[in-house]
């Protein structure tokens, strides 16, 4: 009955702790990464924000660090996504050695916050390394008089990798005498043997050559080879025999040098010197054994000659041999399986990671002071670790994971009574004699955030000129904050203010860390001249405080703009047309320049000057106004035609610049457009370019219509001066194409109605060839009747 109430209690307890540690993980949270050694760095390995359900913004906000056992920093996060990633290399076999599971442990601390996650990544071994025997030759000699069936132990090859990627068999280069046997020991390597299938023959083959390869069981597989060199003997026909084929022993970790661990013994049935057996560690006896353990080659003893650590290797595996003095010596193969035991020999090592060695003054009941992991190298009770802290001091522990603490706050804080406290941290553990080691850490009081950042003025000024380069800086402001520590620690940002109903980070971009205010794109004075700005400095206390100031921001011109000629236009590359009668005397207005400029100020100040003239002494350019006027009177030996190129340019610093090209036609017979040049609009951008037009269209067509009159009186003159000469004639047809003179006159009308309107191109149509009849009745009184004459025309018709 005692016995069964014994028994539930005792389940009962196992039930109860499972449920405990089972609560522990679902609070602090727990997960488990597995990925491949010799990453490169950057590699990611999960995200935690996502797998431990944390919010990406909080996670950098509080300050979240992650604290790791890895002294090389393998592992590292990115605070902005809650990224894992790879920091360093790692090397499985570097970092863990023959240790089958490799695993890495860290934990997410945040600040002022109760819950930490913890996790572990997985070092998952690749066949990254090949299988290698620590000698390339292996040399071996047989007596003839061997029986098939006997065995030869052949030396191990050696992979530093674990688990299927480790070696996997052996295999031998085909041959006649010999085949492999390939075996797996306790401690799961693999081990080949030479088996000899059929005699050997030394007056046949003294010795043989034979190729053996190990292979791994990865994927792809590796391989290493080994030549085996096997030189036949004759007589001596029996190799010593041990007692057993593996010795097992075991040793206390740390025993002194001279312990004997184990005695082994070798018999050999043959007589005399054949029989004599000397002991020795065989080939496949790794380095480290032979550092370790000696053996005396006359009794067999194994002794410790090295310190031999627990925590370094649990078990060690001894080859030995034992080799008669026959000629040639046979040898006999063993093994030795030691087991090493632990003892308490290594005291606790604590670990600290302060969250933050100052606590306000202010600081809430539980808030995290430290992370603390105690660690023992030790195993089982020598490995059960216990910690504690004073118990006059406003801090306690609190246990989160297995050997993890959480150093936080019990009481409440008083900086004027103590600012500062230095806790020990004592850890022991339960191994006989107990072993126990303390740190002592400083945790210092501060005061609470009180004081805003202030600007030394609420509204600042800046000028900055258009056109300015994207990302150079512009001004430039700072905030103090007589705060200490994280409380005086100012960032600077834009408040929500729009430009152009555009936010401000749009234009402009700001320096957290300085107050620099960075120009995203150039401004533009033609379509911003000035806006304003928020700034706002907010410092990092606990609750921040913040202020803010007015940035104006007057954009300057820059002449970027050249001048723009408005009239006289010219279309597809042509240049503008003008008529200029004969009669023109010295001042007259030909034309004006019309020019405008998107700049400002002497930026958009604009002159004019003649560049390239085809007689300089006829037009000048008033050079404030753009008017065009002539020089001198026109004199009949000028070229009917002139052209005239005009610069018109800016007053900017460099000054920029338009041209046009002006052709003017001299005609002798035209009617002066307007009877007073000074009577022009002299303010042109008074009128709208509509009514320019208008005005320019009406006085071309009433032009044309005038030149039209002008000459068909002309033609009816000359045409009654021809009739008096010929009036008996009953009537006459003149083709007004056929005469050379009356040609040339219908060639000087196209030409002199070849003019621009309105900044367009007039065009006459082409030339028709018309008959002017008369009658003596009405040759002195009528106008001319033009009809048109065709090739079957007769003159009587006409």
């Amino acid at each position: 009955m005692a016995n069964s109430q014994s028994n539930n209690a005792l389940k009962f307890m196992v039930l109860a702790f499972i449920f405990l540690v089972c609560a522990s993980d679902m609070v602090s949270g727990q997960i488990r990464y597995s990925i491949p050694e010799e990453l490169e760095q950057g590699a990611v390995i999960g995200n935690i924000a996502e797998d431990f359900g944390l919010d990406v913004g909080k996670l950098s906000a509080r300050k979240g660090r992650l604290v790791s056992d890895d002294r090389e920093r393998y592992l590292e996060v990115n605070l902005e996504n809650g990224i894992l990633f790879v920091n360093n290399r790692i090397d499985r076999e570097q970092l863990c050695g023959p240790i089958p599971a490799c695993i890495i442990s860290f934990q997410i601390l945040i600040e002022n916050s109760p819950e930490m996650y913890r996790g572990q990544v997985e070092i998952l071994d690749i066949n990254d390394n090949s299988p290698s025997f620590p000698e390339s030759t292996i040399l071996l000699q047989m007596a003839e008089s061997i029986a098939p069936g006997s065995r030869f132990p052949l030396e191990s090859a050696l992979d530093p990798d674990v688990g299927t990627n480790t070696i996997t068999t052996y295999k031998i280069s085909p041959n006649e005498h010999f085949g492999l046997k390939v075996q797996s020991a306790e401690d799961g390597t693999k081990t080949a043997e030479l088996l000899l299938e059929t005699p050997l023959d030394r007056e046949r083959q003294s010795s043989l050559q034979l190729v053996l390869t190990a292979i791994d069981g990865g994927n792809p597989h590796r391989s290493g080879t080994a030549r085996i060199i096997i030189n036949v003997l004759d007589s001596n026909d029996n190799a010593p025999a041990f007692d057993h084929e593996v010795y097992k022993a075991s040793l206390v970790e740390n025993a002194p040098r001279g312990t004997l661990v184990v005695t082994v013994h070798a018999a050999d049935p043959d007589e005399g010197p054949n029989a004599e057996v000397t002991y020795s560690f065989s080939n496949r006896a790794s380095q480290k054994v032979r550092e370790l353990f000696s053996l005396d080659p006359q009794t067999g003893g194994i002794t410790v000659q090295g310190i031999v650590d627990y925590e370094e290797a649990r078990r060690y595996t001894v080859d030995i041999q034992a080799v008669d003095n026959g000629s040639p010596a046979i040898s006999g193969h063993s093994k030795v399986l030691i087991r090493i035991i632990d003892v308490n020999d290594n005291a606790p090592e604590i670990k600290v990671t302060l969250v933050s060695s100052t606590v306000p003054e202010d600081a809430a009941r539980g808030t995290m002071i430290a992370l603390i992991n105690v660690i023992d190298r030790d195993s089982g009770e020598n490995g059960q670790v216990h910690c504690q802290i004073p118990l006059d001091v406003p801090f306690k522990l609190q246990t989160s994971l297995s050997n993890h603490y959480k150093l936080i706050t019990s009481g409440l804080l008083d900086r004027e009574t103590v600012p500062l406290y230095n806790i020990e941290i004592l850890a022991w553990d339960s191994g006989s004699p107990s072993l126990s080691t303390n740190k002592t850490i400083l945790v210092s009081v501060s005061d609470a955030n009180d004081n805003a950042p202030r600007f030394a003025r609420s509204s600042y000024t800046e000028y900055v000129m258009e056109n300015n380069a994207p990302g150079a800086s512009i001004f430039a402001l700072s905030a103090f904050d007589p705060d200490l520590d994280q409380n005086s620690y100012v960032t600077y940002s834009f408040t929500e203010h729009l430009i152009q109903d555009s936010p401000a980070s749009t234009y402009l971009n700001i320096n957290p860390m300085n107050g620099t205010i960075y120009a995203l794109s150039s401004f533009d004075y033609e379509q911003i001249k000035n806006f304003q700005i928020q700034v706002q400095a907010r410092d990092a206390g606990v609750p921040p405080l913040s202020s803010s100031a007015t940035v104006n921001v007057i954009i300057l011109d820059q002449n970027d703009n050249a001048p723009v000629i408005v009239s006289p236009s010219a279309r597809s590359g042509s240049a503008a047309a003008e008529i200029v009668p004969q009669s023109a005397g010295q001042g007259y207005l030909v034309t004006k320049i019309i020019a405008t400029d998107a700049d400002s100020g002497q930026n958009a100040r604009l002159s004019y000057q003649v560049l390239k003239a085809t007689d300089p002494s006829l037009f000048n350019v008033e050079h404030k106004s753009g008017e065009i006027r002539t020089a001198r009177s026109i004199l009949e030996q000028d070229a009917t035609t002139q052209s005239l190129v005009i610069l018109v340019k800016d007053n900017g610093q460099p000054s920029l610049s338009s041209t046009v090209t002006i052709l003017f036609s001299i005609l002798a017979n035209v009617t002066e457009r307007f009877p007073e040049s000074s009577n022009l609009v002299t303010n042109p951008e008074y009128f709208s370019d509509l009514n320019l037009y208008l005005i320019v269209i009406l006085g071309s067509t009433s032009f044309i219509f005038l030149v039209t009159i002008i000459l068909l009186i002309g033609i009816k003159c000359k045409q009654d001066r021809n009739i008096t000469e010929d009036f008996n004639s009953p009537s006459c047809c003149y083709r007004l194409g056929d005469s050379n003179d009356t040609f040339n006159r219908g060639r000087a009308l196209k030409e002199s109605l070849n003019y621009t309107g309105a900044g367009e191109m007039a065009r006459i149509p082409e030339t028709y060839h018309y008959s002017v009849c008369l009658s003596p009745e009405s040759a002195k009184s009528d106008f001319l009747f033009l009809k048109p004459c065709t090739p079957h025309t007769s003159q009587a018709q006409c």
